[in-house]
């Protein structure tokens, strides 16, 4: 068994020891692949060019003031300037703040102020506004650095600003970060994440630099990602999975081809042609939906049907690695190339496999593209434990489970099912917060909070928050998360899934829908010229996703079926505070909030019993 510290000997345990050290292991050697300001064009870096334009920023933070420790938040939406900017600070000594693009209001503040952050990278002149309207954060920061836009005055300046400041610094004093560097050790704090939760203000989590540097050379040594790869970027950076994947990519030299915008996942998968994506389930979910939504008539349908059950047969001799029999093997490269091959090249072509994390992935999902002869391998973490502590290896991928844990880390399961974690990933400690710090961290383990038990191979199988078990009044302990997953890969127009039933007879659901995918049940049911909300309310559609939830319970124990669902008229948002900047449902607030619909839900077992 890998030890942590076999992993790191000679390895630089720094972000900025380890950038100097990609960079000249690879130095003409592409590192970024990004959209320009065109948005129809695809720019390119190299490590020595990234190197250069990394050094000008750092230079340029310092010169605005920026001391060992200070904290620099950044607040944008996945580009290469988050990037350029979240290395630069640590190259100055400084920490990263990172903060959601869509977090507003008192969260944006608190996250502000609570970090203590001096300077801020914004976007654009919108997320400076979110500055400007919050009294105290205001008056903290010293400097804002706008990503778009010109620079305003001696406190907001523009990128290209920054640049050239930086660029007189060193011009002036060539050795300035290498003076900087040697005073950053394994132990400074590298990133200051702020986890949502679902209740209360956000938590800020201290990562370490030698945890970033583990966790890319632990992935690295598992051999998920090639250094000839290129990984689809587009997961938020503001949240500590996309920022586990751009360490990965310091200790293995792959590219990331960047876009942060989730409407150009696909067309940017099909420019591109990556190896490699990191995902979160929603994504994976939601292109099964489109796909089976596409191909229910004619034809076309029938061939889709018969490739897939093709593709089903094939999925247990191919998961044992044994050759396809006869007549299946024949069968399945015909279902290949009518089918499979079409959806794979859509997805660019090249795709070794997808990565998903950040929530649980159901395995009915996985299946169905394995079918397809596409892999999707599911890893897991916390934001505390610096996102990816376990993965599965793509050459032995078992459905349901989240893989072995990452070498170097170890696993624990306490008497009551919780998950332990300890390894060099584990935060620091959360920051202002000893309290809590020593309600999670026990003896250098961690308390994940999440139930789950290790199969005989040593794959961690997860089965629900602890603290978010359901009790039927008949005794029954019933995970809504399980029961969420069945009804997200059953029900294909389905956008987020409320479980609920705490206390009562049966569980039921909350359901919020897609509003694309309604629309295109409208069409095929002749109803494209009613209104979002009576097509909602029709008696045909509830039916529709009737027999989804019924096929879902089919997945689930008998306890666990759900027995009556209502359809919102509205997704969850941010905004409403519904759902966290991570896309995490807020139960506590969600289950407030419609209370008056979970109990109509159950007003006849309420009747009947008072007549009993």
């Amino acid at each position: 068994m890998t030890t942590a510290d076999e992993i790191l000997a000679g390895k630089p345990e720094t972000i900025p020891t380890l950038l100097d050290w990609r960079i000249k292991q690879t130095p003409d050697k592409e590192a970024f692949r990004y959209r320009g300001p065109a948005e129809d064009q695809w720019h390119s870096l190299t490590w020595s060019q990234a190197g250069k334009k990394i050094e000008w920023l750092a230079a340029g933070l310092v010169e605005l003031g920026l001391q060992i420790g200070d904290r620099v938040a950044i607040v944008s939406s996945t580009r290469i300037e988050w990037i350029l900017a979240d290395l630069a600070t640590n190259v100055a000594g400084g920490a990263t703040t990172t903060i959601y693009p869509n977090t507003h209001g008192e969260d944006f503040e608190h996250i502000i102020t609570h970090s203590d952050s001096q300077l801020l990278v914004a976007e654009n002149e919108s997320q400076l506004e979110k500055l400007t309207g919050c009294e105290t954060a205001n008056q903290q920061v010293r400097n804002v650095i706008l990503i778009e836009g010109e620079g305003q005055d001696e406190r907001v300046l523009s990128w290209q600003q920054l640049l050239d400041i930086g660029k007189a610094a060193l011009s002036k004093t060539p050795d300035l970060l290498e003076h900087i560097s040697e005073q950053i050790t394994g132990d400074s704090l590298a990133t200051l994440v702020y986890t949502s939760g679902t209740t209360g203000l956000p938590k800020g989590v201290e990562l370490i630099h030698r945890g970033w540097s583990y966790e890319g050379f632990a992935i690295a040594q598992i051999g998920i990602i090639d250094p000839d790869d290129m990984h689809f970027l587009w997961l938020p950076l503001s949240h500590v999975y996309g920022k586990c994947i751009a360490a990965a990519q310091l200790a293995i030299g792959f590219i990331h081809g960047i876009d942060g915008q989730i409407d150009r996942i696909v067309t940017g998968l099909g420019e591109l042609k990556p190896e490699i994506m990191c995902g979160a389930p929603r994504i994976f979910e939601k292109v099964r939906a489109t796909v089976m939504l596409t191909s229910r008539t004619g034809i076309k349908s029938k061939i889709a049907r018969w490739a897939f059950s093709i593709g089903r047969a094939s999925r247990e001799p191919r998961l044992a690695g044994r050759k396809l029999p006869m007549p299946l093997r024949p069968a399945y490269a015909i279902a290949d190339k009518l089918v499979f091959s079409k959806l794979k090249q859509k997805i660019g072509g090249n795709i070794k496999h997808f990565i998903s994390g950040s929530a649980k992935l159901s395995a009915q999902v996985q299946a169905w593209f394995y079918s397809a002869g596409i892999l999707v391998i599911e890893g897991y973490g916390l934001t505390e434990s610096s996102a990816i502590s376990f993965v599965t290896r793509p050459d032995d991928p078992r459905f349901g489970t989240v893989g072995p844990p990452l070498p170097g880390t170890l696993v624990r399961i306490d008497d009551d099912g919780e998950v332990l974690i300890k390894g060099p990933g584990v935060m620091r400690c959360y920051h202002k917060n000893p309290e809590l710090t020593a309600e999670v961290l026990q003896d250098g383990w961690l308390r994940t909070g999440d139930i789950g038990r290790l199969d005989d191979a040593g794959h961690l199988i997860i089965t629900d928050r602890k603290k978010d078990l359901m009790k039927t009044s008949g005794g029954k302990y019933v995970a809504p998360a399980k029961v969420e997953t069945a009804i997200a890969a059953s029900v294909h127009y389905v956008s987020q899934v409320v479980a609920v039933g705490d206390g009562q007879k049966f569980i039921s659901a909350l359901l919020t829908m897609d509003h694309d995918l309604v629309m295109n049940w409208a069409g095929r049911h002749q109803m494209a010229n009613q209104s979002y909300e009576t097509i909602l309310a029709s008696a045909e559609f509830y039916e529709s996703i009737n027999r989804g939830v019924q096929l879902a319970n089919t997945k689930l124990e008998r306890w666990e079926t759900v027995k009556k669902f209502a359809i919102l008229p509205t997704e969850f948002s941010v905004y409403d505070g519904g759902i966290t900047p991570s896309l995490k449902v807020r139960r506590a607030i969600i289950a407030q909030r419609y209370a008056d619909v979970v109990a109509s839900l159950y007003a006849e077992e309420k009747v009947a019993g008072e007549e009993d």
